[in-house]
């Protein structure tokens, strides 16, 4: 009599704690996508005034004076994007060599400390990148490679024009260098951890039939770790899209449409950075508010895309199957 009783108070007390295990989760979840729709709210309402002045006429205008309340945010918007796709094209290769090379090429001795530093570059502050870009990288590429880019470069045509210009050594694509350096360790951490995930046998085989080290990187590797390449990539252009003081410090904060990369130039979050404290009137504040708006807009598009390449991945790795 007791035991069953005690049974049958046990297993109400598990069912209770179950009970209370699945409404927490369920409210952490609810509670993650009601803070997401109350920050998405507050943005479109305190950028209403702006929206409703400028109309579309904000995303296609470069004008931005706070004199005259005239507000355009193409010139941070061409910011944010140029200085992100730089960032991912220097970033991409340098990241995929370091991964291979922890992974499949480095001698055992040089991997922890290697794996070490690549990780503490993952954790230094953003301000301290850029303060090591205006003090440091920016002299030095002001004195050596802006003025061989003008040479050589900016006299090609097509592309001359986007690497001519006077050699101050802030501007878009130093902007774009430092965003590269500071994504490196993101998108190197995640290669080199989903490279190690690579069953040993696939890799064996293919050296055991000839294979060279590229071809088993390119035939092997890749493939079975496709999904996590692109996600660690999608990680690194999150961070570089939404990244503030490293590029306040080196892009030059000009509300200027330049044709050349070397030029000073803005994106929205150094914009916000720069001017939210400075905004005066309920029209500046609001445009403010909408870049941070766009922002949102911006990243949700490609994070979005993100996952439906995966999405799209995962369906053709089934199919392959």
């Amino acid at each position: 009599m007791n035991t069953s009783f005690l049974q049958e108070a046990r297993l109400k007390r598990q069912i209770w704690l179950d009970m209370l295990f699945r409404g927490m989760t369920r409210l952490s979840a609810f509670g993650v996508l009601a803070l997401l729709v109350a920050i998405l709210g507050s943005l479109i309402i305190g950028s209403m005034p702006a929206i409703n002045a400028f109309g579309f006429n904000f995303l296609t205008s470069a004008q931005w004076d706070p004199v005259t309340d005239e507000y355009g945010a193409l010139v941070p918007i061409i910011g944010t994007l140029v200085t992100s796709a730089i960032a991912l094209v220097i970033a991409i290769p340098v990241s995929f060599g370091i991964a291979i090379f922890l992974t499949e090429l480095s001698p055992r001795v040089l991997r922890r400390p290697l794996g070490i530093a690549v990780e503490l570059l993952a954790g230094i502050p953003s301000i301290i990148y850029g303060m090591w870009g205006l003090f440091v990288f920016a002299p030095l590429f002001a004195d050596h490679v802006e003025p061989w880019l003008n040479d050589h470069i900016g006299v090609l045509p097509y592309i001359g024009p986007f690497f001519s210009g006077p050699p101050m050594g802030i501007g878009i694509l130093t902007a774009g260098i430092i965003l590269a350096i500071m994504v490196i360790p993101f998108i190197a951490s995640v290669m080199r951890d989903v490279f190690e995930v690579v069953p040993a046998l696939l890799k064996e085989s293919a050296y055991g039939l000839g294979a060279t080290t590229w071809e088993v990187v390119w035939k092997v590797v890749l493939p079975y770790t496709r999904i996590g390449v692109v996600g660690g990539i999608m990680l690194g252009l999150g961070r570089a899209l939404g990244e503030t003081m490293a590029v306040t410090f080196v892009i030059g904060n000009a509300h200027e449409l330049s044709e050349s990369l070397l030029m000073p130039g803005n994106s929205i979050s150094s914009a916000l950075a720069n001017e939210f404290t400075e905004a005066v009137g309920e029209l500046y504040t609001s445009a403010l508010i909408e870049l941070g708006l766009i922002l949102f807009f911006i990243t949700f598009v490609v994070l979005s895309l993100a996952r439906f390449m995966l999405y799209k991945l995962g369906q053709r790795e089934g199919q392959s199957t």
